[in-house]
């Protein structure tokens, strides 16, 4: 493999010549991050994001396509693969990874079903349409590698709920791993990607109101920081190559140490 200076002016290695990736979410946070980090690596990006003006910033930065979608719109999540398909001749990478997180989803006594609902269609529903839009692609391919956002928060318990937020990506997680089987056969893996608490601008918002909830966050963590979406980045574009091609049906997890820890350290 070639090595090639990224944005970033550290090495990375080529390996996604020619590949095609889906990102959706991919105007901002991770997704933005990851959008580069893939285009980096060789792949042709489309980047999926209903705000057309960061989703066609993003497609300038990565060299590569800008699709405006709703993520919770079958037609339209459809319409993205066809898209991807038809621009560069194959769909090897879905990275479905829109989601949100907002304020009125909170505990259980509080939130109401219409925030709940929201919340499932955009961060579990989406999933559900990316993976169905994805998947006839890489099964006349005979190869793909699909990654979806779960959170850390689907393997472990908060008391400071965002009750379908957490219940949302614990769908992600459960769906990803049955998947994962599935189609594991067919030579198209799936996988749930569960990152810890990152430092994006969702999360600087929500902790710059609140810098008290962001400290009680921060103790949890053995690293004692907050993730780099970067970091999140380098980890889907491990999933995304053959360097994991003895994975799927797996919870990723990329939390700093979190679903490991019981006492931190001081």
């Amino acid at each position: 493999m070639t090595p090639v200076t990224a944005q970033t002016d550290e090495v990375i290695c080529r390996r996604l010549p020619g590949r095609t990736a889906v990102v959706t979410g991919a105007g901002s946070g991770i997704g933005l991050a990851t959008a580069r980090r893939l285009a980096s690596e060789g792949a042709n990006v489309v980047c999926a994001d209903i705000d057309q003006a960061a989703g066609e910033s993003a497609a300038a930065q990565t060299g590569g396509s800008y699709v405006k979608v709703d993520v919770t719109d079958a037609e339209q999540v459809e319409e993205l693969f066809r898209t991807a398909y038809d621009i560069y001749g194959s769909v090897d990478i879905a990275f479905n990874n829109a989601g949100i997180s907002p304020p009125d989803d909170d505990s259980i006594l509080t939130t109401g079903i219409d925030a709940w609902r929201r919340v499932q269609e955009v961060n579990l529903t989406s999933v559900y349409l990316c993976c169905k839009a994805a998947l006839p692609y890489m099964q006349r391919q005979g190869r793909g590698s699909i990654i979806n956002t779960a959170s850390f928060v689907a393997v472990m318990g908060a008391a400071t709920s965002q009750i379908s937020y957490t219940a949302s990506k614990g769908g992600v997680l459960a769906m990803s791993r049955e998947l994962g089987v599935q189609f594991a056969r067919e030579g198209i893996r799936v996988n749930a990607l569960c990152p810890g608490p990152v430092n994006t601008p969702l999360l600087r918002e929500l902790f710059a109101k609140d810098p008290e909830r962001a400290a009680r966050r921060l103790v949890h963590i053995p690293l004692g920081r907050f993730a780099e979406a970067d970091e999140i980045a380098a980890a889907v574009a491990f999933l995304a190559s053959d360097d994991s091609s003895f994975i799927t049906g797996s919870e990723f997890l990329v939390d700093g140490g979190i679903a490991g820890a019981y006492v931190t350290p001081l």
